[in-house]
């Protein structure tokens, strides 16, 4: 029996759901629990799928892969904007390493693998593949075999910021069985080393039912008919694990990771009506009504600085000889930032109270910048509060996204959990092995703990180290 790494990913899968809330419901994840080790697992800054997932699978950060969110400026223009995919990914990936080493793997739905590029295995890529008609297996004969296994293989749902929760939580069990379905033929007919898949109905499903669940939630609705959607979903997800690991024997290394948490999501702080009340930002004219930030609002001669909305806020300063119209001088950047820092940090809720929003700038937090970084990274209220990115609110609160019903924001702790292979290659002297749970590790010691459950050297390039 040869040594394998399964790596199953629930994205944005909370520490207080898996290893508390729904104990009881999760009887398969809870016996590699105690079989192996669990804890929390901090995220990347921002903690979003994109990059999270890749910078766990290079163990390098956003800034070294250049990729600062789901969408990333192309050049300082005002509105080049580009969704990141698998071309931006310029470091070796865990399959591209263990390639070099004559091993094969498997990769289902993991962020940022469209287009499928070769590698010595089999790829399935991500819900950001644009449809099925796309590059989106390696090698492309898989595309036939996948019609054969799931009677209907979803990528993902296609709106899942809907009002229309009893039909999207049967999309949420549907998708994920047929994921897991999809999964097990994997498991059983390919020659693999590894095996990573990663399944985003959880995420969908904070998304559009964390009120029903958290009480603490300022929409908190205790008597829906959908108070044990959260409950149930897991209890299935669970199941579907019981039944994957049917599939590997003791030889296998298994790990549970999410690449982020979940938390309530209070309201939006509307970033750029923040930016226009403190003088940074000024429109050509008043909207008329809620609008869709666009750069042909903005008199950029006028203007110091602008932001992007979403879970969290990207903040960019209009610099002179950088942006088409720039008007902040470079001797004056740092200045700029501190101002602005110093201001968004002081945000009040309409009570008064300061909402505990956290400014970092790119430099500090990551190794480097390639590409073309946000000048800051904005968590308001810690990340209780999204960013907006709209305009004409005459307000900077909002209780409404902008982008359609969403009830959670992410949180920067996801999970691990980690039960490693009975004939480990990793030597541990009497005594020394755990079991139970363990401090906080990073995502970016999941890349090094699997090479190291091979015996494959860690690139010295790699930010983490093994579990």
């Amino acid at each position: 029996m040869k040594k394998r790494v399964l790596i199953i990913g629930w994205d944005c899968a909370a520490p207080e759901i898996v290893f508390d809330a729904f104990k009881a419901d999760m009887p398969n994840t809870h016996r590699l629990m105690e079989e192996g080790i669990y804890g929390e697992l901090e995220s990347t800054i921002p903690p979003i799928t994109v990059p999270a997932w890749m910078c766990m699978m290079t163990s390098r950060d956003p800034g070294e892969l250049g990729i600062y969110g789901f969408r990333n400026r192309t050049d300082y223009s005002y509105d080049a904007l580009a969704i990141a995919n698998s071309r931006a990914i310029k470091v070796p990936t865990l399959w591209d390493l263990l390639g070099q080493a004559q091993k094969k793997s498997v990769v289902l739905g993991v962020p940022l693998t469209y287009p499928a590029k070769p590698f010595p295995g089999w790829m399935v890529t991500s819900f950001l593949t644009p449809n099925l008609n796309s590059q989106w297996t390696f090698p492309r004969r898989l595309t036939r075999e996948i019609t054969q296994v799931p009677s209907d293989y979803m990528i993902d749902i296609p709106n899942f910021r809907t009002d229309r929760r009893a039909e999207l939580e049967q999309q949420l069990l549907k998708m994920t069985a047929e994921r897991f379905k999809l999964a097990r033929y994997l498991l059983e007919t390919k020659d693999w080393d590894l095996f990573t898949m990663v399944e985003m109905g959880s995420d969908r499903l904070h998304h559009a039912f964390w009120r029903f669940w958290d009480k603490t939630h300022p929409k908190y609705e205790p008597h829906s008919p959908f108070s044990d959607t959260m409950r149930n979903y897991y209890r299935a997800l669970d199941t579907e694990l019981g039944e994957t690991l049917t599939c590997v024997d003791e030889s296998t290394t298994v790990m549970i990771v999410s690449d982020h948490g979940a938390k309530r999501m209070d309201g939006g702080i509307c970033v750029n009506e923040w930016l226009r009340q403190h003088g940074y930002l000024t429109l050509k004219c008043e909207p008329e009504g809620i609008t869709r930030w666009t750069a042909d609002l903005v008199d950029w001669k006028k203007t110091k600085a602008w932001g992007e909305g979403g879970y969290y806020a990207r903040i960019f300063i209009n610099i002179e000889g950088r942006e088409p119209h720039g008007i902040v001088r470079a001797e004056d950047y740092e200045s700029v930032r501190d101002e602005l820092k110093e201001q968004l940090e002081a945000i009040v809720d309409e009570e008064g109270h300061n909402i505990g929003t956290r400014v970092f700038k790119p430099e500090e937090v990551y190794r480097e910048c390639r590409n073309i970084a946000p000048d800051l990274i904005v968590y308001f209220g810690n990340l209780f509060w999204r960013s907006v990115g709209s305009v004409g609110y005459n307000s900077i609160y909002t209780y409404e996204n902008d982008t359609g019903p969403d009830d959670c924001n992410h949180a920067e702790m996801g999970i691990y959990i980690f039960k490693s292979a009975s004939d480990s290659t990793v030597e541990m002297s009497p005594g020394s092995r755990h079991i139970g749970k363990m401090p906080t590790q990073s995502i970016y010691d999941i890349a090094p703990t699997v090479l190291n459950e091979f015996g494959i050297e860690i690139p010295e390039a790699m930010q983490g180290k093994p579990i």
